[in-house]
C-alpha cells in the first residue's frame, strides 16, 4: 500500500481514530486497573495461605490457556453487548498473570528475613508493607506487565460484541477490503501495547535495582 494512500486515510479520518484510540484505551485501563485491585490482594493472600493457593493458582492457572474470544463471546449471553461485557472479559483475561506472579514474588521471600523482622516486633500487616512488598514488587510488576499487553491486544476483539476500540478499525479494514483502515488499527494496537510493554518493564527494572 502506497504511504500516501495511508497518510490520506489518517488525515481523513483523524476523529474517528483518536476515538477508536480512546476508546480502546479506556477500555483496557479499566480492565486493567479491576484486575490488578483483585489480582494483587488474592495472590499476597495465596502466598500466606497454603490452601488458598492449591485453588486459587491452579484455577487461574488452567485460566490461562483459555482463548481471549472465548471469554469474551462467554459474557454475550450474560451481559449483552456493549462496554461492560467486554470490561469482564478483560478483567478476566488480566487476572491469571497478575494473581500467579503476585502469588511466586511473595511466596519467594525467603523466610529467614520474614523472622527477622518478626523478631524485630514488627506485626504481620508491617511486614507485609515494610519488608515483603518491596522485594515481591518486581516480579508482580512483571505479571501487570504480561497482563497488560494481553489486554490490549485481546481488547481489538470487543468489536464482536460491541466494545468498540481499535478493534473497529480492523474489523471493518477486513470486511471492506480497505488495507489503510486495517493497517492503522492493527499498528496503532502494537504501538500500544509496546507502550505499555516499555513503561512497565521501566518500573520493574528500576524496582529490581533499586
Amino acid at each position: 500500500m502506497p504511504y500516501a494512500s495511508f497518510a490520506t486515510f489518517i488525515s481523513a479520518h483523524r476523529a474517528d481514530i483518536i476515538a477508536a484510540i480512546q476508546a480502546h484505551a479506556g477500555l483496557s485501563g479499566a480492565a486493567l486497573a479491576i484486575a490488578v485491585l483483585a489480582g494483587v490482594p488474592l495472590g499476597l493472600w495465596c502466598a500466606h495461605d497454603k490452601r488458598a493457593a492449591s485453588a486459587v493458582v491452579t484455577f487461574a492457572s488452567a485460566a490461562r490457556v483459555v482463548p481471549s474470544l472465548a471469554v469474551l463471546t462467554l459474557m454475550l449471553p450474560i451481559l449483552g453487548l456493549g462496554f461492560r461485557p467486554a470490561l469482564v472479559a478483560l478483567t478476566l483475561l488480566a487476572l491469571p498473570p497478575i494473581i500467579i506472579n503476585t502469588y511466586v514474588g511473595f511466596r519467594d521471600v525467603e523466610p529467614s528475613i520474614t523472622e527477622a523482622a518478626k523478631a524485630m516486633g514488627m506485626s504481620g500487616a508491617t511486614i507485609v508493607r515494610r519488608v515483603e512488598s518491596p522485594l515481591a514488587f518486581p516480579v508482580a510488576m512483571t505479571g501487570i506487565r504480561i497482563a497488560a499487553v494481553e489486554v490490549i491486544a485481546s481488547a481489538t476483539l470487543a468489536t464482536f460484541i460491541g466494545g468498540g476500540g481499535l478493534g473497529d478499525l480492523i474489523n471493518n479494514g477486513l470486511q471492506l477490503d480497505d488495507s489503510a483502515m486495517l493497517l492503522t488499527g492493527a499498528a496503532l494496537v502494537a504501538l500500544m501495547a509496546l507502550v505499555a510493554e516499555i513503561v512497565l518493564g521501566s518500573i520493574a527494572r528500576l524496582a529490581r535495582a533499586a
